[in-house]
């Protein structure tokens, strides 16, 4: 290699470097960004760990009284604390029982069976399910079997609060589980409970190829709902068409529709036999 080239290498080489650090601290986490530790309860699979004794390693249930046994230590109690909790209280309690001096414990939750979440209304299968810090609201949907076909695309989250308010979160379930305003839901937490309510319909019914009651779509027209129900027949006129609608007073309104038209929830459009 000549020496007039030398210094074109280097400059590359430090280019390459450069790049492949700024790629590194664009990956690391945010070590600002709050992150939700799951807490211990009854069911959970946790395995212990003690350091420079590998023959205590044990790997053993959450009881439903909330305790886990521990060998020597015998029965501690862990639910409502994170692992490096429990870690901590059996410190203690090999400590206090005179077994080791400075005992350094390690405790890992293998499965979490205590933190759990409520899935209702328009799921294939409502029901109560397990979650890690890590479940997502489209994670939660996905075991539940997904939406049925009358599920809306809207969906709430329901969260108790330690100080007793009960409060709900919209999500927009199209957005893959993104929400509509700010509210904490990249995470969800044991007590939560995922309501899918029935979408709003609007019926279509008349010479078309297939009247029936359809969802109604954000933004749907009149000529979208009459496409959904099949088109119109060659009996039926596009000229043709009302739309009968609840009125403020609580009585229905039957007007010509426009085909452009937007439709509102319940509309019914019906397609006329052409005069013609």
């Amino acid at each position: 290699m000549t020496k007039s080239l030398l210094p074109l290498c280097r400059l590359l080489a430090l280019m390459a470097l450069a790049l492949i650090q700024s790629a590194a601290l664009a990956a690391a986490p945010d070590p600002a960004a709050p992150t939700r530790l799951a807490l211990l309860g009854p069911g959970d699979s946790v395995t212990m760990q003690v350091y420079g004794q590998p023959d205590m390693t044990t790997t053993t249930y959450v009881g439903n009284d909330g305790s886990i046994h521990i060998p020597l230590a015998g029965s501690v109690q862990v639910a409502g604390v994170t692992a490096v909790e429990a870690a901590e209280r059996v410190e203690k309690s090999l400590r206090d029982g005179g077994y080791f001096v400075h005992p350094q414990i390690t405790i890992t939750l293998n499965q979490s069976r205590s933190e759990r979440v409520t899935v209702l209304g328009e799921v294939k299968t409502p029901g109560s399910y397990a979650i890690d810090p890590s479940t997502s609201v489209i994670d939660l949907l996905a075991a539940a079997g997904g939406l049925t076909p009358n599920g809306a695309d809207t969906g709430y989250v329901r969260r108790h609060e330690p100080d007793g308010r009960t409060v709900s979160y919209t999500v927009d379930l199209r957005g893959l589980g993104g929400t509509h305003d700010s509210t904490p839901l990249d995470r969800l937490q044991s007590g939560d409970e995922l309501y899918v309510p029935q979408a709003e319909h609007v019926y279509v019914y008349g010479e078309v190829s297939a009247p029936n009651m359809y969802k109604l779509e954000p933004g749907m027209t009149v000529m979208q709902a009459i496409v959904r129900a099949g088109g119109i027949t060659p009996r039926g006129s596009e000229r043709r068409v009302e739309i009968k609608r609840m009125g403020k007073d609580g009585q229905y309104v039957v007007s010509k529709a426009k085909l452009g038209e937007l439709l509102e929830p319940d509309d019914v459009v019906r397609v006329k036999e052409s005069i013609f």
